[in-house]
């Protein structure tokens, strides 16, 4: 699979997230395309190498999705030689919450209070995530569109330290749903 990025320094790590990524998310699609679910880290970690040359964040953002939706665990990421700080960015952008936990949201809650906390490479790196999402989201399910960016509007409350550039985009979007 081919991401298109390239990185002055750290190519190999890159390339390596995005294989890694690949392999863990098998062949998982994207609930309303069909399309390998690796198109939407691949997309993430563009936009996130548009704002930011930092390889891990790059990297984190090809494996953002890898703790929630496949078997691969945090031990698993950092020992792959990623290493624990790029592990750690990961599990930042990660949902803490799970189905026992209770209603949505109550759930969503849990995860933004998770988010509250994350560092601001983890905030940059959520804030491609939603703008990702918000785009296919938008397009194939309108019902569900209406609690989705109600809850991406209270997300970007806590994500305002994350790239500028990114959380402006992804403002707009939620700005232009409501318009």
């Amino acid at each position: 699979m081919s991401h298109g990025i390239k990185h002055r320094r750290s190519q190999k790590l890159i390339d390596f997230a995005c294989k890694f990524a690949t392999v863990a998310h098998g062949d998982q699609v994207r609930k309303y395309t069909g399309e390998s679910y690796i198109e939407h880290p691949i997309a993430v970690a563009r936009l996130v190498a548009t704002v930011t040359d930092d390889c891990e964040v790059i990297s984190a953002a090809f494996l953002h999705d890898v703790l929630e939706d496949t078997a691969v665990t945090f031990s698993e990421i950092a020992a792959a030689g990623f290493g624990v700080g790029i592990a750690k960015l990961v599990n930042e952008v990660t949902d803490v919450s799970r189905q026992a936990d209770g209603n949505r949201a109550y759930r969503k809650s849990l995860d933004l209070e998770h988010l509250a906390v994350a560092s601001d490479k983890a905030k940059t790196i959520k804030l491609a995530d939603l703008i990702d999402n918000s785009g296919s989201i938008c397009k194939h399910d309108e019902r569900f569109a209406v609690v989705y960016m109600r809850e991406k509007t209270a997300l970007l409350g806590v994500l305002k330290r994350g790239d500028a550039r990114l959380y402006s985009k992804a403002l707009q979007i939620v700005q232009d749903y409501y318009a």
